[in-house]
Parts: C-alpha cells; structure tokens; sequence
C-alpha cells in the first residue's frame, strides 16, 4: 500500500494529475497507520503484523 501511494505520488508529480496526487498521499497515510499498528502488536485484520 505505501509503495503504492509513492508511485501514484511521482506519477500525478510528473504528470500535473492532482487526483492522483491525493490518493497517493491517503495511501501513504493509511498504509504507514497499518504497519505502526501491526508493528506495536496490535491485531490489524485479524493478523498479528500487516505486510
């Protein structure tokens, strides 16, 4: 998911798509929330560690 968000960041970036823009920044957001929970040991999904 974060690595995701990055490359929709760079494209949108190259590109001017500011749509792109913003979901690469809500994926980033979302997918380093998710691997500090699994990293502190909270069940995320029902696993133990998110990756």
């Amino acid at each position: 998911m974060i690595v995701l968000g990055v490359i929709l960041l760079v494209i949108g970036f190259l590109a001017g798509i500011s749509i792109l823009w913003t979901i690469g920044i809500a994926l980033v957001v979302i997918g380093l929330v998710l691997w500090v929970l699994g990293a502190v040991g909270h069940q995320v999904g029902g696993r133990k560690h998110y990756w």
